[in-house]
């Protein structure tokens, strides 16, 4: 009984600790700032597929040029800007969670001051054999806007929207406007000196960086901090231990994005923008975690794999009651969606279940990593809504490769072999909860608590 105390004492604090990190704002302004940008990268990723797999079909030589300029375009204006549209939805989303009342301007402030703290001057062109070097003053580089600049725009997006809202609300620096002035001037310049105050503060920063040490905060915050973030949580043993702890948090009714949303989406999309961006450029594709492959190999019907389950259950189950949720859930997992499973079954507190819904998409995940390291299917390189269905989510993802989906369907079939006898120790635990005997239990009947 004292073991089982410490334990529930435990698992008490962990379940509160998980709460108040997912309410944190910060995290859940990251959180809604990826999910408002969301369509732009599926945008990004159907334009890389019709550009690289569908035009080729029909079209050969100077008609495919001519037709992949539209991609091309498409391209230029989610992927290769999505870092700077990330500071945006940022700035905008902190505002909004922190209730200010103007969070347009949150977002413009944001968007300016990551612009601030690019380089002034950029090397375009180092010319074969020589020492000369192009110099280009005044310009932008997709490789700071884009993909590349995701992890600055989101550091600096927080930084400069948390500055101005505090500066904001100093009453001191509003500028008092007659009566007569319409709202949105008066709006205007009462933040006029909160918003001089960041944008030169960070210009003089940007400006020292660059005279005296010839860099740049956007370089800085991607060498020092994004890298070393990426090669631990975008890592396989990283990936894999994130998505365990959150389908555990999951199996105490706390949603697994949790942990995933704010410590792992953003490398796991900058992975797949860059795969995207290397396909379309017809070079090597540089990651082979990234969101398709995760959600196509660990997130099958859901979290946990949950459409294996619902297999079992179809196929091997004889308990009605286990077979009435399979039916209800099966149409939301075919496009992985899995909370009818996870609180109607339920996986929920249910100890029989919680095993193989931690572990399942560790299993998943790691074979879609192997095999294709191994060259067994292609690296993901079309970013596929998540609402995807198997199957067609993984031939996409992967730029039509038909051995995904063999691959995929392994993953589902031994998925099937793993939860299956904890589906029945779980069936079983139920039947005794409700009452239920040996022979109602082989018929299927359902024994309410009520009716034993």
């Amino acid at each position: 009984m004292q073991e089982e105390s410490k334990f529930s004492q435990f698992t008490e604090k962990f379940v509160d600790f998980a709460a108040e990190l997912g309410n944190q704002i910060y995290l859940r302004s990251l959180r809604d700032a990826f999910a408002t940008i969301m369509p732009i990268f599926i945008v990004a990723g159907i334009s890389v597929l019709v550009n690289n797999v569908i035009f080729p079909l029909f079209l050969t030589g100077d008609s495919l040029a001519s037709a992949q300029v539209w991609g091309s375009v498409v391209t230029n204006g989610t992927l290769s800007v999505s870092g700077l549209l990330l500071a945006a939805a940022i700035g905008y989303c902190l505002a909004k969670n922190k209730e200010y009342k103007n969070p347009f301007a949150a977002a413009i402030i944001s968007l300016s001051t990551l612009i601030i703290m690019m380089p002034i001057n950029l090397e375009l062109v180092t010319v074969a054999d020589s020492d000369v070097t192009i110099v280009v003053t005044g310009a932008l580089s997709y490789s700071n806007l884009g993909t590349s600049g995701m992890f600055a725009g989101i550091i600096i997006g927080l930084l400069a929207t948390d500055l101005f809202i505090k500066l904001a609300g100093i009453e001191k620096l509003r500028i008092k406007m007659p009566e007569m002035v319409p709202p949105a001037v008066t709006a205007s310049f009462n933040v006029l000196i909160p918003v001089i105050i960041i944008l030169c503060g960070f210009g003089a920063v940007s400006a020292l960086l660059g005279v005296f040490a010839s860099t740049d905060l956007v370089s800085l915050i991607r060498y020092w901090i994004a890298e070393p973030l990426k090669s631990v949580n975008a890592s396989l043993p990283g990936v894999c231990l994130l998505y365990t702890l959150g389908n555990l948090l999951f199996c105490f009714g706390i949603h697994q994005s949790v942990i995933t949303g704010a410590l792992l989406d953003p490398f796991m999309i900058q992975n797949i923008n860059e795969n995207m961006l290397a396909f379309a450029n017809h070079q090597a594709i540089p990651n082979i975690l990234c969101s398709p492959l995760v959600n196509n190999f660990g997130l099958l019907g859901g979290s946990g794999n949950t459409i294996c389950l619902i297999i079992a259950t179809f196929l091997f189950s004889k308990y009605k009651a286990s077979r009435s949720i399979a039916e209800l859930s099966a149409a939301p997992g075919l496009f992985n969606i899995n909370e009818p499973v996870i609180f109607g079954y339920p996986i929920v507190f249910n100890i029989a279940l919680i095993i193989p819904f931690v572990l399942m998409p560790t299993i998943g995940i790691t074979i879609g990593y192997y095999t294709t390291l191994w060259g067994w299917m292609n690296p993901s390189v079309v970013f596929t809504p998540w609402t995807t269905p198997p199957i067609l989510n993984a031939y996409l993802a992967t730029g039509g490769d038909w051995r995904a989906v063999v691959i995929q369907l392994a993953v589902i079939a031994l998925g099937v072999l793993i939860y299956l006898p904890f589906m029945k120790l779980s069936e079983k635990i139920q039947s005794k909860s409700a009452g239920m005997d040996e022979e109602d239990e082989e018929e299927g009947e359902i024994v309410t608590a009520e009716e034993a």
